[in-house]
Protein backbone atom coordinates (compact mmCIF):
# COMPACT_ATOMS: atom_id res chain seq x y z
CA UNK A 1 0.00 0.00 0.00
CA UNK A 2 1.46 3.57 -1.17
CA UNK A 3 1.40 6.35 1.13
CA UNK A 4 0.32 9.71 0.60
CA UNK A 5 3.87 11.08 0.85
CA UNK A 6 5.08 8.67 -1.75
CA UNK A 7 2.36 9.27 -4.26
CA UNK A 8 2.89 13.42 -3.28
CA UNK A 9 6.90 12.88 -3.93
CA UNK A 10 6.11 11.00 -7.62
CA UNK A 11 3.43 14.39 -8.26
CA UNK A 12 5.77 17.54 -6.69
CA UNK A 13 8.43 17.41 -9.71
CA UNK A 14 5.35 18.32 -12.09
CA UNK A 15 3.23 20.14 -9.96
CA UNK A 16 6.59 22.26 -9.28
CA UNK A 17 7.42 23.14 -13.18
CA UNK A 18 3.62 23.80 -13.73
CA UNK A 19 3.23 26.37 -10.71
CA UNK A 20 6.69 27.03 -8.83
CA UNK A 21 6.00 25.98 -6.10
CA UNK A 22 3.98 24.00 -3.47
CA UNK A 23 1.31 26.81 -2.25
CA UNK A 24 0.37 27.50 -6.17
CA UNK A 25 -0.24 24.19 -6.23
CA UNK A 26 -2.66 23.57 -3.56
CA UNK A 27 -4.69 26.68 -4.17
CA UNK A 28 -4.81 25.29 -8.14
CA UNK A 29 -6.01 21.67 -6.48
CA UNK A 30 -8.71 24.23 -4.08
CA UNK A 31 -7.01 22.31 -1.36
CA UNK A 32 -5.68 24.86 1.62
CA UNK A 33 -1.44 24.70 1.62
CA UNK A 34 -1.21 23.31 5.22
CA UNK A 35 -3.25 20.02 3.98
CA UNK A 36 -0.52 19.62 1.58
CA UNK A 37 2.13 20.28 4.49
CA UNK A 38 0.37 18.09 6.80
CA UNK A 39 0.19 15.16 4.53
CA UNK A 40 3.95 14.34 3.88
CA UNK A 41 3.78 13.12 7.23
CA UNK A 42 0.32 11.49 7.33
CA UNK A 43 0.19 7.87 6.39
CA UNK A 44 -3.43 8.44 4.70
CA UNK A 45 -5.52 11.15 3.50
CA UNK A 46 -8.63 12.09 2.03
CA UNK A 47 -9.56 10.15 -1.87
CA UNK A 48 -11.21 14.22 -2.97
CA UNK A 49 -8.10 15.52 -1.73
CA UNK A 50 -5.33 13.42 -3.42
CA UNK A 51 -7.25 13.68 -7.07
CA UNK A 52 -7.53 17.31 -6.63
CA UNK A 53 -3.79 17.33 -5.85
CA UNK A 54 -3.66 14.79 -9.01
CA UNK A 55 -5.44 16.34 -11.01
CA UNK A 56 -3.88 20.05 -10.93
CA UNK A 57 -0.71 18.44 -11.38
CA UNK A 58 -1.44 16.87 -14.44
CA UNK A 59 -1.79 12.83 -13.23
CA UNK A 60 -4.94 10.97 -12.24
CA UNK A 61 -5.78 8.64 -9.37
CA UNK A 62 -6.77 4.81 -10.94
CA UNK A 63 -7.18 1.84 -9.39
CA UNK A 64 -6.24 -1.44 -10.94
CA UNK A 65 -7.17 -4.92 -10.33
CA UNK A 66 -4.54 -6.93 -7.84
CA UNK A 67 -2.88 -9.77 -9.72
CA UNK A 68 -1.56 -12.68 -8.44
CA UNK A 69 -0.74 -15.92 -9.48
CA UNK A 70 -3.88 -17.94 -7.60
CA UNK A 71 -5.32 -15.70 -10.18
CA UNK A 72 -3.97 -16.93 -13.03
CA UNK A 73 -1.90 -14.04 -13.73
CA UNK A 74 1.66 -15.66 -14.53
CA UNK A 75 2.10 -19.31 -16.56
CA UNK A 76 2.92 -21.95 -13.87
CA UNK A 77 6.07 -22.29 -15.54
CA UNK A 78 8.31 -20.44 -18.09
CA UNK A 79 9.11 -23.65 -20.34
CA UNK A 80 11.81 -23.11 -22.75
CA UNK A 81 9.30 -23.67 -25.32
CA UNK A 82 7.43 -20.14 -23.95
CA UNK A 83 10.56 -18.54 -23.34
CA UNK A 84 12.00 -18.81 -26.86
CA UNK A 85 8.42 -17.74 -27.96
CA UNK A 86 8.29 -14.24 -25.85
CA UNK A 87 11.71 -13.72 -27.01
CA UNK A 88 11.17 -14.13 -30.35
CA UNK A 89 7.95 -11.51 -29.88
CA UNK A 90 10.47 -9.23 -28.39
CA UNK A 91 12.87 -9.39 -31.26
CA UNK A 92 10.39 -8.87 -33.78
CA UNK A 93 9.33 -5.47 -32.17
CA UNK A 94 5.63 -6.40 -32.82
CA UNK A 95 3.85 -4.26 -30.78
CA UNK A 96 0.38 -4.76 -31.64
CA UNK A 97 -2.18 -5.90 -28.44
CA UNK A 98 -3.60 -8.92 -30.14
CA UNK A 99 -0.28 -10.51 -30.87
CA UNK A 100 0.95 -10.32 -27.40
CA UNK A 101 -2.64 -11.19 -26.04
CA UNK A 102 -1.97 -14.71 -27.53
CA UNK A 103 0.84 -15.71 -25.32
CA UNK A 104 -0.60 -15.37 -21.81
CA UNK A 105 -2.42 -13.40 -19.39
CA UNK A 106 -2.78 -9.42 -20.20
CA UNK A 107 -1.20 -9.01 -16.75
CA UNK A 108 1.73 -11.03 -17.35
CA UNK A 109 2.04 -9.99 -20.78
CA UNK A 110 1.95 -6.06 -20.09
CA UNK A 111 4.70 -6.87 -17.10
CA UNK A 112 6.96 -8.05 -19.96
CA UNK A 113 6.31 -5.22 -22.05
CA UNK A 114 7.24 -2.80 -19.10
CA UNK A 115 10.37 -4.51 -18.68
CA UNK A 116 11.34 -4.47 -22.21
CA UNK A 117 10.59 -0.64 -21.91
CA UNK A 118 12.99 -0.19 -19.46
CA UNK A 119 16.09 -2.14 -21.77
CA UNK A 120 18.48 -0.68 -23.84
CA UNK A 121 17.35 -0.98 -27.33
CA UNK A 122 13.87 -1.02 -26.87
CA UNK A 123 11.26 1.63 -27.95
CA UNK A 124 10.27 2.81 -24.10
CA UNK A 125 7.21 4.89 -25.43
CA UNK A 126 5.98 2.47 -27.73
CA UNK A 127 6.16 -0.40 -25.00
CA UNK A 128 4.90 1.49 -22.18
CA UNK A 129 1.77 2.21 -24.70
CA UNK A 130 1.63 -1.54 -25.17
CA UNK A 131 2.08 -2.56 -21.71
CA UNK A 132 -1.69 0.29 -20.71
CA UNK A 133 -3.04 -1.46 -23.47
CA UNK A 134 -2.92 -4.91 -22.45
CA UNK A 135 -3.66 -4.24 -18.66
CA UNK A 136 -4.27 -0.56 -17.13
CA UNK A 137 -1.78 0.20 -14.53
CA UNK A 138 0.80 -2.27 -14.95
CA UNK A 139 3.32 0.84 -15.67
CA UNK A 140 2.62 1.80 -12.10
CA UNK A 141 5.32 1.05 -9.53
CA UNK A 142 3.06 -0.74 -7.52
CA UNK A 143 1.67 -2.69 -9.92
CA UNK A 144 5.03 -3.43 -11.82
CA UNK A 145 7.14 -4.41 -8.39
CA UNK A 146 3.86 -7.63 -7.59
CA UNK A 147 4.79 -8.14 -11.57
CA UNK A 148 8.60 -8.43 -10.66
CA UNK A 149 7.88 -10.02 -7.22
CA UNK A 150 5.94 -12.96 -8.74
CA UNK A 151 6.83 -13.46 -12.45
CA UNK A 152 9.28 -16.22 -13.48
CA UNK A 153 10.75 -14.67 -15.93
CA UNK A 154 14.28 -13.29 -15.06
CA UNK A 155 15.36 -10.50 -16.26
CA UNK A 156 18.85 -11.15 -16.06
CA UNK A 157 18.66 -13.82 -18.19
CA UNK A 158 15.66 -12.60 -20.50
CA UNK A 159 16.58 -9.09 -21.28
CA UNK A 160 19.90 -10.20 -22.70
CA UNK A 161 18.80 -12.88 -24.89
CA UNK A 162 15.53 -10.63 -26.32
CA UNK A 163 18.34 -7.89 -27.26
CA UNK A 164 20.91 -10.59 -29.00
CA UNK A 165 17.53 -11.66 -30.78
CA UNK A 166 16.80 -8.57 -31.81
CA UNK A 167 20.23 -8.12 -33.45
CA UNK A 168 19.85 -11.22 -35.29
CA UNK A 169 15.97 -10.45 -36.38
Amino acid sequence: MTNPNSLLKQMKAAAIQQFGNLGTWARAAGVPKETLSRLKSQSSCDLRTLTALAAAAGYVVTVVPFQSKEAGAFPETLTRELESQLLDLAASGDTDPASWKRNSSPFFMGGLAVLLAGARGFDREKYLRLAESLHPGVTSPEAFGQWLRATPVRAARFLPMARKRKSIA
